[in-house]
């Protein structure tokens, strides 16, 4: 197993941001890597950080100004060569349809709840495992 993983967080909002981090904690479960993160408010800043490679899990907001995050998984899917999965963070549950358009992997409301979201994070980092094996 990797010593660790790299999770980049996309949001305006620091405070979105942070609730991530607070879910997150070390690690999302026993089973998968130490997490680092990668902090973007921007979608040019997330694009930037992709080029460079090494991100495992992409956290997206679907509520940020002035690219919503399923707008920016659907740009991702299409243009990122071998992009890693994407965990969408929802408004309201009755989105679900959009983060199937957006070609996301997993998608959780906000606010964050702490052992959704683990769930779903750990369950990501887990395929990507896999994938990279």
């Amino acid at each position: 197993m990797q010593p660790t993983a790299t999770v980049l967080v996309y949001s305006d909002d620091s405070n979105t941001r942070e609730q991530v981090r607070l879910a997150t904690g070390r690690r999302p479960a026993p089973d998968v890597p130490v997490v680092e993160f990668v902090e973007c408010a921007t979608p040019a800043a997330v694009i930037k950080e992709l080029d460079k490679g090494g991100i495992d899990v992409c956290v997206l907001d679907g509520e940020a100004v002035p690219m919503g995050g399923m707008g920016l998984s659907k740009q991702i899917k299409d243009e990122v060569f071998e992009a890693p999965p994407v965990l969408l963070l929802m408004g309201r549950p009755q989105d679900a349809w959009l983060a199937t358009w957006s070609r996301a992997e997993a998608a959780v409301t906000l606010p964050v709840d702490p052992v959704e979201f683990a769930q779903a994070l750990a369950s990501l980092l887990r395929t990507r495992r896999l994938q990279s094996a």
